[in-house]
């Protein structure tokens, strides 16, 4: 009974040091993006994707503000420009030029006109692509293109 509890003891404890080191390699070669933008028009930014969008406060301040979409998968941050808590290299204003945001939708029709009952400017219209995109685009208050999708290609798999 001795020898049996021993070997048991002995495969715990080298089970449980793999899995502890299976779990620390996983957490070192994990990845998750988060976008900032800095921009003076923090609280358009709040009132536009909380409001309008239903993404959700994380945590803001003063001079930061951090939101996730309704799921709580991403994040979006928005920062002050030229804040004296940031290194220079945080700290010029996004020119408005040269970015987009794509959020992925079960259903782009739907979301289309939620968004037109919104009174938000649609800057394209809703459209089908050849590569499978259902899409439409509209501008947040930074002058950001967010395009909404639903890939129609993966739908019919």
């Amino acid at each position: 009974m001795k020898i049996i509890l021993s070997i048991l003891l002995i495969i715990l404890v080298i089970t449980s040091k793999n899995f502890s080191i299976n779990k620390f390699d996983e957490r070192i070669n994990t990845m998750k993006l988060n976008v900032g933008i800095i921009t003076q028009y923090i609280n358009e930014s709040k009132t536009f994707y909380i409001d309008k969008l239903g993404f959700e406060i994380v945590f803001e301040n003063e001079w930061f503000l951090l939101i996730s979409t309704p799921d709580g998968k991403f994040n979006l941050a928005f920062l002050l420009p030229d804040h004296p808590t940031q290194k220079p290299i945080f700290q010029n204003e996004f020119n408005g030029k040269g970015i987009f945001i794509t959020i992925e939708v079960g259903n782009v029709d739907k979301k289309y006109e939620e968004i037109k009952k919104l009174n938000i400017p649609i800057e394209v219209e809703i459209r089908d692509e050849e590569w499978g995109d259902r899409h439409f685009a509209i501008v947040d208050p930074n002058g950001i293109g967010i395009d909404f999708v639903t890939n129609n290609l993966f739908d019919n798999n």
